[in-house]
């Protein structure tokens, strides 16, 4: 059967065409597009505006939600969202409080979500100079296993309590070391070896790995073989504490087996966390079955995609409304939530909208903040952020600010406060970790310094992340080492330049095309609201490995757009423009479309 190509995009370049060297468009549709992008001013995001909105919307919540949160004496509680978005190539989701954006997470849907994957590999080589393994796990780049990762128990985390041991009495099949010096006897070059990656592939590193593996649930993780059981110490009412002690007594754990009650178990009743323990060992059983009859190397487990882990982590109870708009999303979320927490469905409803689900709760202005430099401060000062390979730097400016006193120290306190808290909120947003260097604007007075520090602190009190916090130096700096498991946000929209060799970044023709596509579908949701029956022809300028993109794995997307919006796209490509530059020209009126 022939294929349709009444709308088929036309595809051109222009030493091949005369056609494509028509005088009548705009001369700087070329001029423009062979100089990169201007670096766009930052954005200025009225927080005051985005509160009363979320405010307006939290009165609109179902009448037994709002029952609820008042004999719970929650009226005066932030108003907290997740708002999920699901495009072609890519899943979001967003927490925002008060319709400010807390948390931001992306799922690439053509690339695998590596942390926490179990592996059944095979020692590469040993390194004892770096006291390091090198596993081949069957992936591109070889998993990195320090020797101290090697060793049972070696991860116990000061932040758990343990309550119970559960050691094993019996031996088992598992291969272990007691200690460094017995780890090139027990795992010679060709052994085989289970691993957890930890951290993932960040530019040439491969990812870290650890043998001590773990199964997070929603209010238990289980360890199979640490034999060691306990509970956060973010869980600090001392009654919730000892109850949740019986209740690690009470579970029945196979020999060897250790969990760890999460901060999600709190005021829990105790069938859920034998519930949880349930669906646990069946994960588990179906891993060591795989271990145990696979050849190495083998994948044995992953991590659940960003629905699964919107069940399982961040549907807290202190969410108040999750909003979905890809109606396979959330028939998938509520059937992981109905496994998990039944109450919940009720907060989580199917957004149908035609605006896309991120403009409508202003949340795309604020993500594009996070790509940027520069990040305005509500008194009119800013700070700038420089990510590097090394570490990241953050300087605290005073711009153009609003102070109320002549001498400019009330204002200088106020900045550096208010920098303190949007850069843990940057942190967070950016994924950003390792070295974290900040240089606030200076303070003489120690009682001051001190107080920014105390802001940082409890700004960070939050965070899930592993992090340490340095009081403000002599120098006016700040100190904070922060844990990173996967690359940072900017490293997705990003690859190396090919105009300095690496030494600068630019954007992918993958994110290039995203871009295009909505800048399309925008278009044509205009015109569609206007004019219901016309046909809009647009010619998009590009670079040709964005074009490359658009023809090969995009192509099926750039026909259904056209076949749904009544969209007649013709693509112009030249090596002269510049790869992150294009440009959408309505050919009706030969206008630039903006």
């Amino acid at each position: 059967m022939a294929r349709n190509t009444k709308r088929r995009p036309h595809y051109s370049k222009r030493r091949r065409s005369r056609k494509n060297t028509d005088k009548s468009k705009p001369a700087t549709a070329q001029n423009d597009l062979t100089q990169a992008p201007v670096e766009p001013a930052p954005i200025s995001i009225d927080k005051g505006k985005l509160r009363e909105a979320a405010l307006e919307r939290a009165k609109k919540r179902p009448i037994r939600e709002r029952i609820r949160a008042f004999f719970r004496r929650e009226t005066n509680k932030d108003y907290k969202e997740l708002i999920i978005n699901t495009e072609a190539l890519e899943r979001r989701v967003a927490l925002i409080e008060n319709g400010v954006l807390q948390a931001f997470d992306v799922e690439r849907l053509d690339e695998d979500r590596m942390v926490g994957a179990i592996f059944k590999g095979k020692v590469q080589n040993l390194e004892p100079g770096l006291k390091a393994a090198f596993v081949d796990i069957g992936q591109e780049k070889n998993a990195f296993l320090h020797y101290w990762d090697m060793l049972p128990g070696a991860n116990n985390d000061p932040s758990i309590e343990i309550v119970r041991e559960n050691k094993r009495k019996t031996p088992h099949n598992r291969v272990e070391a007691k200690s460094i010096q017995e780890i090139p006897k027990v795992f010679p070059v060709g052994s085989e070896i289970v691993v957890q990656i930890t951290k993932g592939q960040i530019g040439s590193k491969g990812p870290r790995t650890t043998t001590n593996l773990s199964l997070p649930g929603r209010f238990l993780v289980l360890m199979p073989y640490a034999g060691q059981c306990g509970i956060s110490r973010k869980i600090d009412d001392k009654a919730e504490r000892s109850r949740l002690k019986r209740i690690i007594g009470n579970l029945s754990l196979r020999e060897g087996m250790g969990v760890i009650i999460r901060t999600a178990g709190q005021k829990k009743s105790e069938r859920f966390f034998y519930n949880d323990l349930r669906i646990l060992l069946q994960q588990w059983d179906e891993i060591e079955a795989k271990m145990k009859t696979q050849p190495s190397p083998c994948f044995l487990y992953q991590e659940p995609d960003l629905i699964g882990l919107t069940a399982r982590d961040f549907l807290t109870e202190d969410i108040d409304r999750v909003q979905v708009d890809r109606k396979d999303d959330y028939n998938r979320l509520i059937e992981n939530i109905e496994r998990v927490s039944k109450k919940s469905k009720s907060k989580v409803s199917f957004f149908d909208e035609e605006i896309p689900i991120f403009e409508r709760f202003n949340v795309e202005r604020q993500i594009e903040q996070t790509f940027m430099r520069r990040v305005l401060l509500p008194s009119g000062g800013e700070i700038v952020m420089e990510e590097t390979e090394a570490l990241v730097s953050i300087d605290v400016n005073t711009g153009s600010h609003k102070g109320d006193r002549k001498d400019g120290k009330n204002f200088i306190l106020q900045a550096n406060i208010e920098a303190a808290s949007e850069v843990c909120r940057q942190m967070k947003l950016r994924n950003l970790g390792g070295l974290v260097i900040i240089d606030f604007i200076d303070m003489k007075n120690k009682g001051d310094q001190r107080k920014v520090f105390q802001k940082m602190k409890s700004s960070m009190a939050d965070d899930k992340a592993k992090h340490n916090i340095l009081p403000i130096s002599q120098l006016g700096i700040m100190q904070i080492t922060r844990q990173r498991h996967d690359e940072s946000n900017s490293s997705g929209i990003y690859e190396p330049c090919p105009y300095c060799n690496g030494r600068g970044i630019v954007k992918s023709p993958r994110a290039v095309s995203i871009e295009i596509q909505r800048k399309i579908t925008s278009v044509a949701r205009k015109v569609k609201e206007e004019n219901a029956n016309s046909e809009v022809s647009i010619k998009i300028f590009l670079h040709p490995s964005t074009l490359r993109r658009l023809r090969g794995p995009d192509s099926k997307l750039i026909d259904r757009m056209e076949r749904n919006y009544g969209l007649k796209l013709n693509f112009e490509a030249a090596e002269t423009y510049h790869v992150e530059s294009f440009k959408l020209i309505d050919e009706t009126t030969n206008n630039e479309i903006r």
